[in-house]
């Protein structure tokens, strides 16, 4: 089938990528049934390699950096975007003094160098910037920190499962005095270590559930780390044998010095025995409430924002597809706020065999963009993100999560809506529209992506959610694997809103119109610093980071049907 990887592409990849896939990735509905010795087994053969092999830990000393650079210091003491959304708001808003680019400068950016992530079919981990560092992980389990100017490897660790979560950088406090550590996510496990060296400080298993993981990035404040846990069961329960489902999605509050946890505070009661199935599998709920994104802090109320995604099976419960606030010192629930009730789904649901889809049937909207946190032009404050429903909304932290204003930008489904996240500069809200759509591949059971349907920019005023503009898509003409679906996070400088798509280009949008002041399509094979063979594919997943004079975003993502992709851009003016 032409959106399975081929031999040569399979032989390409570590056996660890491979393995996530079938523990977390698409492969699960059809791996759960093997012993983990089996998945690893298979995982060697399809690739031809142990999980000794050096390949993904050993980049080539021409890629590393030959010069000291400076001594870490305090990342906000120059240009940086720290974590997922550049700030504690969540915003994913740049000002323009630390992005050293404005709307007049696009025209000359080109790219300054690519970096190629070896064994990986996807680029879709999220960059970040601190003290000239660009640190950013990859699929294979790769995490890098790298000179921004050039892109040379300062230091690499390899962490135990893909990373596709930011990295955020904070001060802490250990034996041996008090020192900056970058922390992550991969698989079930939050990771600390040096931002100068790249040494493991701790390792914490934050969830034991099989198909755990972490997707949203973790977010630092206060010596305290807080991690948001998702799982892949929602596509392990697309097997009619699998007794579908026990996952409870989670927030984590480590302590940042030492990896302990503080507080685990669960978005779903104690799964329990409900009914068996028609082939007699036993099956479980209330299930799921994963929280997919990265939360916001809110200084003031003391307290942590967090949304969360729908049920994997019946009962349905009232803490999915919700907007959350917890307690930053104990993680107790201030309140809920629930956006869709009886969305239970899992990947039966899609498939001619639904023997383990829930009877609710979803219609899986829930949210995989995070909360934004805003002061309205009126003073007061408001909590604002898109769902897969298509619709965005905004409610009230101060006001047990009342609605303010709801409005509807696109249909909504399965791949449809906002998927990653919107951006704001404080006067509007800028929102790309996924609502991917599927056609049937002739003579065969599969679907591929519709080039015809999905995408476009919105501007939403903060204050009522009434449209200030509307860009629609633009079309894919006869590219393979295209859709106009704009699933990437968005990412703001005044002026100026970024939105990738999945048809690979970039494009930045006027905030005071959505006129298209650049576009920039990244399918095309790059010649890399660091010497690895690499291509540009969709974009979807992380947005654009944007400091100190450049642009970052990575291109490639094979999931549901995209261009599969490896590598890292970082635009300048003229190059330079």
């Amino acid at each position: 089938m032409d959106r399975a990887p081929t031999h040569e592409a399979l032989h390409a990849m570590s056996p660890e990528r491979v393995l996530a896939a079938m523990e977390s990735g698409p492969m699960i509905s059809m791996a759960n049934r093997q012993s983990a010795a089996a998945r690893r087994a298979i995982a060697e053969f399809i690739t031809g390699k142990s999980f000794s092999h050096p390949m993904d830990t050993a980049p080539p000393a021409a890629a590393m950096c030959t010069a000291p650079g400076p001594e870490f210091g305090d990342p906000a003491s120059g240009p940086e975007w720290n974590g997922w959304g550049q700030n504690l708001l969540n915003t994913r808003f740049q000002n323009g003094e630390q992005a050293g680019l404005s709307a007049s400068d696009l025209s000359r950016l080109k790219v300054k160098w690519a970096f190629g992530f070896p064994a990986t079919l996807d680029a879709n981990a999220h960059p970040a910037i601190a003290n000239g560092r660009l640190f950013i992980g990859s699929t294979s389990g790769n995490v890098y920190s790298l000179d921004a100017a050039s892109g040379c490897i300062r230091w690499y660790f390899k962490a135990d499962a893909g990373v596709r979560s930011a990295i955020s950088i904070g001060r802490i406090q250990s034996g041996s005095g008090s020192h900056y550590a970058a922390f992550f996510g991969g698989g079930p496990f939050a990771y600390a270590v040096a931002a100068d060296t790249g040494h493991l400080i701790w390792k914490t298993q934050v969830d034991t559930f099989p198909a755990a993981h972490i997707t949203g990035s973790p977010i630092f404040y206060n010596n305290r780390l807080f991690v948001p846990v998702a799982s892949g069961e929602e596509g392990a329960g697309a097997s009619p044998d699998y007794e579908c489902c026990r996952f409870r999605g989670s927030m984590v509050a480590l302590d940042a010095s030492t990896g302990k946890q503080v507080w685990k505070t669960y978005t779903i009661p104690e799964p329990h025995k409900t009914k068996k199935n028609r082939i007699g599998t036993q099956l479980w709920g209330p299930s799921g409430a994963p929280i997919w994104s990265s939360p916001s802090i809110d200084v003031k109320d003391n307290a942590l924002y967090a949304t969360t995604g729908d049920n994997y099976s019946d009962p349905t419960s009232r803490l999915s597809d919700a907007f959350l606030a917890f307690n930053l010192d104990t993680g107790k629930i201030l309140w809920s706020r629930q956006m869709t009730a009886s969305d239970a789904y899992t990947a039966a649901c899609r498939i001619p065999d639904k023997t383990n889809c829930p009877e609710s049937n979803g219609p899986d909207f829930d949210f995989s963009s995070g909360p934004i946190l805003v002061t309205l032009p009126n003073g007061k404050r408001a909590l604002v993100a898109g769902q897969k429903s298509g619709l965005v909304h905004a409610v009230d932290p101060d006001n047990q999560g009342e609605q303010i204003w709801s409005v509807r930008v696109g249909e909504g489904g399965t791949n449809g809506g906002v998927q990653w996240g919107s951006a704001t500069d404080g006067k509007n809200v800028y929102v790309a529209l996924a609502d991917l759509g599927r056609v049937v591949v002739p003579y065969s059971l599969s679907t591929d992506v519709d080039p015809k349907k999905g995408g476009g920019m919105f501007a939403l005023s903060l204050d009522t959610g009434k449209r200030v503009w509307y860009t629609p898509p633009v079309p894919c003409g006869d590219r393979k694997r295209c859709s106009p679906a704009q699933s990437a996070a968005v990412t703001a400088i005044p002026g100026v809103a970024f939105s990738g798509s999945v048809d690979g280009h970039l494009r930045g949008y006027s905030t005071t119109d959505g006129a298209i002041l650049w576009d920039v399509d990244t399918v095309k094979p790059y010649t890399t610093v660091n010497g690895e063979e690499a291509r540009g594919g969709s974009m979807d997943g992380p947005g654009p980071v944007i400091a100190g004079g450049m642009l970052f975003v990575n291109s490639g993502y094979a999931a549901g049907g995209g261009m599969p992709g490896n590598v890292l851009l970082a635009f300048s003016v003229d190059g330079k």
